[in-house]
């Protein structure tokens, strides 16, 4: 029937893209979906914060660890998929938005989490974001022959897990973390083997832009989040030199933060070397420490002006560890492995100074202050002296 007939660009086969592609860039869909999607990171920074001023930590951070997998891991399978297939047809721009949709589920479902330990809701806005995703691999099984067995391990592999989620709902609670833990690795086996088959074309600096760009909406989010926090201390008049020495250390740190991870070109070495695994997982960790950065510098804006429940010294740790995370991975993903003699160990000692700041019992602000000092020095020697 006429009125059933779709124009030819509507939908379109699709085909694998070509790797090679020169001035490959995020397209506009892509860079409005990381904009909604931070929505869900803000969110679950904003509760993690609320749980270290209110000092229940080992729950909070327990908490974020799991919320933040789930956010992180759709975003990964998206932007990985998009990089070897997006044709930018109506149906998988259709596709995407249901994608939107799910994160803002998972957005909705956060406080949940946090307030009642209770994952039902981020676990559905996770299962539409998926069941999205394998919506595409049935249309890769049906349009690239060559991958037809990687596509068709993806949808046995996604659909399976996602099955399990919804079982965990049914978990006794003593078994809650322990499941959590069996089916993220179950979840991140999935494209090892679905990949084991025919590797999809992903395209190296298309691949290492996505990243930084969701680097710095990250690191941007959590510059928001500290504003936030600053902005409610001036409002009730409760301005201090130590708040003045916490606000120039905090974006100091985000600074040198930023120009540490982009000190660096990954794309020929992802290209070259096969890292994509690795590399790609990793960033786990380099993603969810800068956004626990950001929420631990609002508590220790709280900290100052008398607002929480936990000490200096503790505050200083809830800053020094997840920075030491941060400068940990980096250091193994984009350094190590080109690195020599006293450079190759600057990252290393650097954590060692970082880590005794708090031991030393300065006030929250001033050891802020010093970390950020300590982290300037080892750019401004790394890249004034040994650069010669």
């Amino acid at each position: 029937m006429p009125f059933l007939r779709f124009p030819q660009h509507w939908i379109k086969p699709l085909l694998p893209r070509d790797s090679r592609q020169s001035h490959r860039a995020a397209t506009p869909l892509e860079l409005l979906f990381d904009l909604i999607f931070v929505i869900a990171i803000a969110t679950a920074g904003q509760q993690l914060h609320h749980s270290l001023v209110e000092n229940h930590i080992g729950v909070g951070l327990l908490n974020y660890l799991m919320v933040f997998f789930a956010l992180w891991w759709a975003w990964v399978n998206f932007s990985w998929f998009a990089s070897a297939y997006d044709n930018d047809d109506a149906f998988y721009r259709i596709m995407t938005f249901v994608q939107i949709i799910g994160s803002l589920v998972i957005a909705a479902g956060i406080p949940a989490v946090f307030q009642h330990h209770d994952f039902d809701v981020i676990i559905a806005g996770y299962v539409i974001m998926r069941m999205g995703m394998v919506v595409q691999w049935v249309r890769v099984a049906v349009d690239d022959p060559g991958r037809r067995s990687t596509a068709l391990r993806y949808i046995t592999g996604i659909v399976a897990v996602q099955f399990a989620w919804v079982m965990f709902h049914f978990i006794p609670v003593q078994w809650g973390v322990m499941t959590f833990l069996a089916l993220v690795v179950a979840e991140l086996a999935v494209p090892v083997w679905a990949e084991a088959a025919a590797k999809t074309p992903w395209h190296p600096h298309h691949i290492a832009e996505r990243y930084s760009l969701l680097t710095i909406i990250v690191l941007g989010e959590s510059v928001v989040g500290c504003y936030s926090a600053i902005t409610d201390a001036l409002s009730n008049q409760l301005f201090s030199i130590e708040l003045l020495f916490l606000m120039v250390g905090g974006l100091t740190l985000m600074f040198t933060m930023w120009w540490a991870y982009f000190d660096h070109e990954i794309a020929e070495r992802l290209e070259q070397k096969n890292i994509a695994f690795s590399w790609g997982y990793g960033h786990y960790f380099i993603f969810v420490s800068i956004a626990a950065i950001g929420a631990s510098l609002s508590a220790a804006v709280d900290v100052v002006t008398g607002q929480a429940e936990i000490s200096d010294q503790l505050s200083g740790w809830l800053v020094a560890i997840p920075l030491v995370v941060y400068t940990a991975s980096l250091w193994i993903l984009h350094e190590a492995h080109h690195l020599h003699g006293i450079k190759k160990w600057l990252y290393p000692l650097t954590t060692i100074v970082v880590l005794s700041i708090p031991a030393l019992g300065f006030n929250i602000g001033y050891s802020v202050f010093a970390m950020s000092i300590v982290y300037a020095l080892r750019l401004f020697f790394s890249k004034c002296y040994l650069a010669r």
